[in-house]
């Protein structure tokens, strides 16, 4: 009976520290799976470059395009000066955000991003900025230097696509104002087509009867703005020409 008893105490004693050493062992996982991944560290940094536009009398003018990265919780800041259609250009930025970080893959949720637009003009904004904006965040992000001879024009789409925007020789024009060689439109627009109108008139008795025709005419964007033209259908193509 006493021997019975003793062995029943030291099995008792050995299920004790079995299940202490498991119970280690398992809370010791829970505590490596419960801990954050460490972060990269960032820094604050910033870029510009210059983006052609129209001002509210049709004229071609050149904007002026930061884009910033500071530590923070993956905010979007925007700070834009006497800038027209407000709306479009919130949502391409908001769109230029997002290709930026699938181009890049980063993980921008301890990154805030401040996009700033300075014009002396009431500037027509809209979404023709929207690749420029996805140029300059990548930039940022990868902390590369952008050409400043180097110029574009065109919309995004969210999956990196260029689109097409309207204006194209007097942003040529003022692209090249500003010191560019080289102006990069969405693919099919380097060459445009306007239609002129063309009136005519005949007087039956007291009556005019006029009628209106309209001319096509087909204009070579790079002869006419004086600068080297290069269309472009995506980011990655746009970017070769910046980095």
């Amino acid at each position: 009976m006493e021997k019975t008893l003793k062995y029943l105490l030291v099995a008792v004693m050995v299920l004790v520290l079995v299940s202490s050493y498991f119970s280690l062992i398992l809370k010791t996982e829970i505590t490596v799976k419960e801990e954050e991944p460490e972060k990269t560290a960032v820094e604050f940094h910033g870029i510009s470059m210059n983006v052609p536009a129209v001002d509210n009398e049709g004229n071609g003018v050149a904007t002026k395009l930061m884009v910033e990265s500071k530590p923070g919780r993956g905010g979007t800041l925007v700070d834009v000066d006497q800038l027209l259609f407000w709306v479009d250009t919130q949502n391409s930025i908001r769109i230029a955000k997002q290709v930026a970080k699938e181009y890049t893959g980063m993980d921008l949720s301890n990154i805030d991003l401040i996009y700033s637009v300075e014009t002396n003009a009431s500037v027509i904004g809209g979404p023709s900025a929207g690749a420029a904006l996805t140029i300059a965040t990548v930039a940022v992000l990868k902390n590369e230097t952008l050409d400043p001879k180097v110029i574009i024009t065109g919309t995004i789409n969210s999956n990196g696509g260029i689109g097409p925007v309207g204006e194209i020789l007097a942003k040529a024009k003022a692209a090249k104002d500003v010191g560019a060689t080289t102006f990069l439109v969405p693919d099919g627009q380097a060459v445009q087509t306007y239609y002129t109108p063309i009136e005519h008139c005949r007087r039956y008795g007291a009556m005019t009867y006029c009628t209106t025709e309209y001319k096509a005419e087909r204009v070579d964007v790079s002869r006419d703005a004086g600068i080297n033209v290069e269309e472009v259908s995506n980011i990655q193509e746009a970017i070769e020409y910046f980095f």
